[in-house]
């Protein structure tokens, strides 16, 4: 058999399909080391980097010293603005601090000067109702019994500490007999006809009154004398 043959032998049968030939593999690439990798990356930032365009540089800023000195005159009256309104602000929040201050000072003395009101108007009926005992009883009876002279004399100590008390605590009590009337002081309960007492004057104390330092507690109720005057006012002028 000759070399022919053999080349013809390895032919493909007919009807059979060609097989396609095995392509080689590629051959692997070694591996690099960090430090090689690492100085590759720097290289290529580095071309990246001087291959990019430098950024613009502004034209520079104008020289003229009157300008310059324009320019800061100008600024430095905004900033003196500026100051002169932060320190009428501060000024402003000052005084009202100040004023918060003063009204709750003046409110806080005001709790401590009347703040026994109560309790003293819900005495004044303990108060009254001593005063209406004594008066009940007379002195000729009194007199007739040593029992009930007694009693009087411990009525009298106990108003006499009762009204002690009181003014320790600054509670007034007003018994405005001949006194001129006073509108903000008493309640006109009578007006008080044929009376030696001038006009407008408290002829009767029906019911005294107390007052807590300034304020008024409780207005005395009195009786007025009504005078000449006043009976003029009703006289009939008509024809």
């Amino acid at each position: 058999m000759n070399g022919d043959d053999k080349k013809n032998g390895d032919d493909p049968k007919p009807g059979e399909d060609a097989k396609p030939a095995k392509s080689p593999k590629p051959a692997k690439s070694p591996k690099k080391a960090p430090a090689a990798e690492a100085a590759e990356t720097g290289a290529a930032a580095q071309k990246t980097a001087e291959g990019a365009e430098a950024p613009p540089v502004p034209e520079a800023a104008n020289d003229d010293p009157e300008a310059r000195i324009g320019e800061l005159e100008v600024r430095i009256g905004e900033l003196e603005a500026e100051v002169a309104e932060l320190k009428d602000q501060f000024l402003r929040a000052l005084a009202e601090t100040e004023n918060v201050r003063r009204r709750s000072q003046r409110q806080l003395e005001e709790m401590r000067k009347y703040a026994a009101a109560d309790l003293a108007k819900d005495l004044l009926n303990v108060a009254d109702n001593l005063r209406r005992a004594l008066d009940a009883l007379t002195e000729e009876e009194a007199a007739e019994n040593d029992s009930l002279a007694k009693l009087v004399g411990g009525l009298k100590a106990i108003e006499k500490d009762f009204l002690q008390a009181f003014e320790t605590h600054h509670i007034r009590k007003l018994t405005p007999a001949d006194e001129p009337f006073d509108p903000n002081l008493h309640q006109a309960m009578l007006s008080v006809e044929n009376s030696d007492k001038p006009g407008g004057t408290v002829v009767h104390v029906l019911q005294p009154g107390y007052m807590l330092r300034d304020r008024l507690l409780r207005p005395a109720m009195v009786g007025v004398a009504k005078g000449a005057d006043d009976e003029d006012k009703k006289v009939d002028t008509t024809a």
